[in-house]
């Protein structure tokens, strides 16, 4: 290049800055450009009308902004970092599916997904499945419903909190080789209610898990569970510990089921101050033994909970329940009492 020409090369580029010219990085996003939201309307008063293409569209940071409506649509979030998709409700948004089984995919093979946030919307199942976690990291999931599975594997640091989950006729919240905590959720009409499995280190905290045709928990292979302060009511059986897995259980309210707890013969279950009451036994083996008296834990309470109105699924405790003040928890199970009034 001749000589005079780089300093004038050099002034244009300075003043294209001057006037607030972006420089472009290799992802396309502008390097002076902040967080945006994205607005998907179906009704197309948006930026788009498909929950797909804002997200395809996002950058990592960004937030997409659902309106109401019905969306049938697949939906995939894969290779994004940061990314908020936040329904106007769950009443209000619906996402329905269109030909894939699993109608909503959270990061897929090979690629995951890392920091990312769901909430305000209902997903519904096709095949069978509703939503699938793959290969990803730190996925938060609240209020919202979902009408059928939920699986993840090989996720870490998952979040699910404050959703309705049901209606699955096979589980409706399966892990494989996971890391996740479930807080505060109404896991309901589904074969079995929960499903651990392979290496998984799962948390259930404070989550009703009801109607389940089968178990309402079940901890399997060399996976382990922590189980604190759970409603599990209503199932065919109240939670099996199976395989070689792991689980301490305190603080549990498990009762309405046949059967509470079933242990099986290579498990490990350390059990402290639940509260039993159950239609055909309380503590189970699953091979013929003499050894009820082993599984069950010294500080367990067996008898009447006394909820508020089993029958219409009203699972707080009334004031008068023994349920109360119970080991270090003010209260056993996932629902606070009710108070007595003067």
């Amino acid at each position: 290049m001749h000589a005079a020409i780089r300093p004038t090369i050099l002034l244009i580029a300075l003043l294209c800055l001057g006037h607030g010219t972006a420089l472009a990085i290799p992802d396309g996003k502008p390097a002076n450009q902040g967080p945006r939201t994205l607005v998907v309307a179906g009704d197309g008063s948006g930026q788009f009308t498909s929950i797909q293409d804002a997200i395809d569209e996002a950058h990592d940071g960004d937030t997409v902004q659902v309106k109401a409506g019905d969306y049938r649509e697949d939906v995939t979030i894969h290779s994004k970092e940061r990314l908020k998709l936040i329904g106007e409700g769950a009443d209000r948004v619906k996402v329905l599916g269109r030909e894939r089984i699993g109608v909503f995919h959270i990061g897929k093979w090979p690629y995951g997904a890392t920091d990312i946030e769901i909430s305000g919307l209902t997903i519904y199942e096709h095949g069978g499945h509703a939503m699938g976690i793959f290969n990803g990291r730190n996925i938060r999931l609240h209020h919202i419903r979902i009408n059928g599975m939920v699986f993840g594997q090989q996720v870490q640091d998952v979040r699910i909190e404050q959703c309705d989950i049901g209606g699955s006729e096979t589980t409706g919240v399966q892990f494989a080789d996971s890391h996740a905590t479930l807080l505060g959720n109404y896991i309901h009409d589904n074969d079995h209610g929960v499903m651990i499995a392979g290496k998984s280190d799962v948390r259930l905290e404070r989550n009703v898990i009801v109607r389940s045709l089968f178990e309402g928990v079940v901890v399997a292979d060399k996976a382990r569970l922590t189980l604190v302060s759970n409603t599990i009511v209503k199932n065919g059986g109240g939670a099996a510990f199976l395989g070689l897995s792991s689980t301490v259980a305190s603080g549990n309210i498990v009762g309405l089921n046949k059967v509470g707890f079933v242990m099986g013969p290579s498990s490990l279950a350390t059990l402290s101050v639940n509260a039993l009451y159950n239609s055909e036994s309380e503590y189970r083996r699953t091979e013929p033994a003499d050894g009820q008296a082993e599984l069950k834990g010294e500080s367990d309470i067996v008898g009447d909970p006394l909820f508020v109105d089993a029958g219409k699924d009203d699972f707080r405790l009334r004031p008068e329940t023994p349920l109360l003040r119970r080991g270090e928890f003010a209260y056993l199970g996932a629902l606070p009492p009710i108070t007595r009034h003067p």
